[in-house]
């Protein structure tokens, strides 16, 4: 399960330490090229996890831990000469492990002792690590700290007492709550005042050594992620931070930090609005601070910020409260909670989070009172929170959640007005391939519109709202146009517009991505068969008299970008040449920049330009799930003018990142 590798005391003879699920620690020493076992130490009652090796002075020590809870302490050192055996000596010794070495004529006696057995987890001990030895006047030195990770949620630094040389537990860190597993493995800064685990859910844990109480271990802010495949990402309307979702089950909103006194802004998970029980695949933004999600379930959930994120968000963005909070902000809940045997987050408000009973006597009189309910804290920030606290006290509540498919929700989409989102599900017959048109006012069913024969993949709103876009797995697109009724309280009804079938198609394999232009007038396609495709012009193509229905045929040349295109989009800006500046997410991780211009001439041959292509540092590593530019000009976080000549792409893929790339439009 675990090796480890050093030279033994006095020597320059490798040994090696090998810990398994056998509950044994084998040695073996190279003699004549060749490893050797030379000595099985036991001990250990479960699997070995973790081993390894610190030389300090002429002695050689060995750490080993394991799933029995508990740590092992071994000191190999060089013996003198065998004395003589005294019969009569009562006085009880740890039995040494012994061995002989022969290196160049001269045989050496080593003897292996337990020196301790440390016992202070409470559940399996996954990582069992030395702090790492420093030079001093030239001479290695070895500090004998020992730092331990273990599955009970925690982390201890152990050290021998100064006096007696006993060795004991110094500091013990961990997380309180939440539904993680524990710690998976942990480490030691280079000088010792900072340690670091990993949880098995991918969460980073950092620990510093308060410089004034050396005692006393602070949480420090650290980088954090999704641990699977990103699905979706979006901008916020304000483009003040992302929102993401992805295949681990969690929603992370992430926003840029600004320090006091610094112009330097980093980006950081600042809540995790939604922790799920099923793989989450879509999100849509229906508001500054309210979103719609979709997973591996039937049903659509719309989340709303709580008021202790919109008052975080406001220290940690350096945004002012008077411009994020609107008149409606007074009676937002303060936070949310998962009930004991809920699934859905629940609101809690001011009042609740006092309502704990005066009396002692009266604290257990009921299990209700027993197992408090709210696990949520209000706690004012001014740096992004650590991992216990996202996972505890920055969800928000669920206010609606959306019945209506009768398969897992696949994409989702909202109209620029924030008046109506369109949900789609996986299918294979046409009755499940509808999408399903939803009110954001009242929350209630308005259309389904029914074309596609098997999932639509993806849908988009015009700027405008006058049209919806969607493309599907059956290689076509639809385009459905907004029938605008002059009453006022009517609903918006929806009808078929535009569409490719089988004779139309120019995709031949399924269609994954789709935008529209700023302007309303095109539409960009991109499929598995490797080409991209702008249709239009959707502002002339007047219903023809005999269909009814209007034709848009392809407007650009076919791009073949070499790979199967899994993402496009489509910035809300254009180049200074007035061309649309679109970028094209491949399936192997790189993201390509292109702008498009209307051409006169035919055939078409000059319109897109290859403007940039992502290096191996700036791709993802597997596909891209979904892009998103920023809808406006400049950089989130950093006061940019209007007519700055950056531009910000987000990006998520399976490799499990989100990227943000800075793209200066006039280099284009």
């Amino acid at each position: 399960m675990d090796v480890s590798l050093s030279f033994l005391p006095g020597s320059d003879v490798p040994i090696l330490a090998c810990g398994g699920d056998d509950c044994k620690i084998n040695l073996y020493i190279q003699q004549n090229g060749q490893f050797q076992k030379t000595l099985v130490l036991h001990g250990h009652e479960d699997w070995i996890r973790g081993i390894e090796w610190a030389v300090c002075g002429g002695d050689l020590f060995l750490a080993s831990c394991a799933q029995d809870c508990l740590i092992r302490i071994w000191k190999v050192q060089a013996k003198s000469a065998p004395s003589v055996e005294v019969k009569d000596d009562d006085s009880i010794r740890l039995k040494e492990n012994t061995f002989t070495m022969k290196n160049k004529n001269t045989e050496t006696t080593y003897a292996v002792i337990l020196e301790s057995v440390l016992a202070g987890h409470e559940n399996w001990v996954f990582a069992v690590h030395w702090q790492p030895s420093f030079l001093k006047d030239g001479i290695r030195q070895q500090t004998m700290r020992l730092l331990s990770a273990s599955m009970d949620k925690t982390m201890i630094l152990w050290a021998p007492d100064e006096e007696s040389g006993v060795w004991l537990e110094q500091v013990r860190v961990g997380e309180v709550g939440g539904n993680t597993l524990g710690f998976f493995d942990c480490q030691f800064s280079p000088d010792g005042s900072m340690i670091l685990a990993h949880a098995f859910h991918g969460a980073l844990h950092l620990w510093r050594q308060t410089p004034a109480n050396k005692k006393e271990w602070t949480p420090e802010v650290v980088i954090s992620g999704h641990f699977n495949s990103v699905q979706d990402v979006k901008w916020d309307p304000e483009g003040e931070f992302i929102i993401t979702v992805g295949s681990d089950q969690t929603t992370r909103l992430f926003a840029p930090w600004k320090r006091k006194h610094q112009t330097e802004v980093t980006w950081h998970e600042i809540a995790r609005p939604q922790v799920h029980g099923y793989d989450m695949h879509c999100l849509a933004m229906t508001g500054r601070f309210q979103f719609v999600s979709g997973a591996d379930e039937k049903v659509l959930r719309v989340f709303t910020a709580p008021k202790n994120f919109v008052e975080n968000f406001s220290n940690i963005s350096g945004i002012s409260m008077e411009k994020l909070c609107s008149s409606e902000a007074v009676d937002l809940p303060e936070g949310a909670t998962v009930p004991a045997l809920g699934l859905s987050n629940k609101a809690v408000f001011q009042g609740d989070m006092a309502a704990q009973p005066a009396d002692e006597e009266e604290k257990f009189n009921s299990v209700s009172n027993q197992y408090h309910q709210i696990y949520f804290q209000s706690l004012i920030l001014t740096e992004p929170p650590t991992e216990d606290h996202l996972l505890q006290n920055t969800l928000w509540p669920e206010v609606q959640k959306l019945y209506g498919h009768g398969y897992e929700i696949f994409c989702v989409a909202c109209n620029n007005s924030k008046t109506i989102v369109a949900s789609a599900c996986k299918a294979s017959k046409k009755e499940h391939a509808a999408i399903i048109l939803w009110s954001t006012t009242s929350w209630k069913q308005l259309q389904s519109l029914s074309f596609h024969n098997l999932t639509v993949t993806q849908m988009a709103f015009s700027p405008d709202d006058k049209f919806l876009l969607a493309v599907s797995r059956d290689r076509n697109w639809s385009v459905w146009k907004n029938q605008d009724k002059k009453t006022l309280q009517s609903e918006p009804v929806f009808s078929l517009f535009a569409y490719t079938d089988k004779n139309t198609a120019v995709h031949s394999r399924i269609i994954w991505s789709c935008d529209w232009t700023p302007d309303s007038k095109y539409f960009i396609t991109g499929s598995r068969d490797k080409k991209v495709i702008i249709w239009g012009d959707c502002g002339s193509a007047g219903a023809t008299e005999s269909s009814g229905l209007g034709a848009i045929e392809p407007c650009s040349s076919i791009l073949d970008v070499g790979d199967s295109v899994t993402a496009v989009s489509i910035s809300h800006v254009l180049a200074p040449d007035e061309s649309y500046i679109i970028a094209v997410g491949l399936e192997c991780g790189k993201i390509n920049l292109y702008t498009w211009k209307q051409s006169e001439q035919r055939p078409v041959l000059t319109d897109w330009t290859k403007c940039a292509e992502t290096d191996n540092s700036q791709s993802h590593t597997l596909a891209v799930k979904r892009l998103c530019w920023r809808n406006r000009v400049g950089r989130a976080g950093l006061k940019d003018q209007d007519d700055s000549e950056w531009l910000q792409l987000a990006s998520c893929g399976a490799d499990h990142c989100v990227k943000i790339l800075n793209v200066n439009r006039c280099a284009l």
